[in-house]
């Protein structure tokens, strides 16, 4: 399955923020951490990865550092910022409210004005949560 350019685009903050917030980490291990999670389905290049990291670290979301690995390579880690968690909380919030629409709407639990979604919760509970 090819996953739209778009959709990629949308959700590699939540994912970088969120892979960093299991630890710090470097360009590679999260190439590789991203193609874990999706299962393979998710095959982010470096030429994808780095102007994302670049655009976080400029917004303060992570910061880098050099670091030289046993085999004598440098390596750049990046590390979640406090502002970055805060950043990651409300990514959250607002992919809850993404996911519980999309779930509801393609389980049929969705009907035409009841602003609801009964398997994950109300949307107007995801969308109290985001204030």
């Amino acid at each position: 399955m090819e996953i739209n350019k778009d959709l990629i685009a949308a959700s590699s903050t939540p994912l970088v923020l969120a892979i960093l917030a299991e630890g710090d980490s470097y360009g590679y291990a999260i190439l590789k951490r991203v193609r874990e999670l999706s299962e393979g389905h998710l095959a982010w290049t470096d030429g994808m990865l780095y102007p994302v990291l670049h655009r976080l670290e400029r917004l303060g979301y992570i910061e880098a550092r050099w670091e030289t690995a046993d085999s004598g390579r440098r390596r750049k880690y990046y590390r979640l910022t406090s502002r970055g968690r805060t950043q990651l909380a409300e990514e959250r919030r607002q992919w809850q409210v993404v996911d519980a629409a999309l779930r509801g709407i393609w389980a049929g639990a969705f009907p035409r004005g009841s602003g609801r979604v009964t398997s994950t919760g109300s949307l107007n509970d995801a969308r109290r949560a985001d204030h």
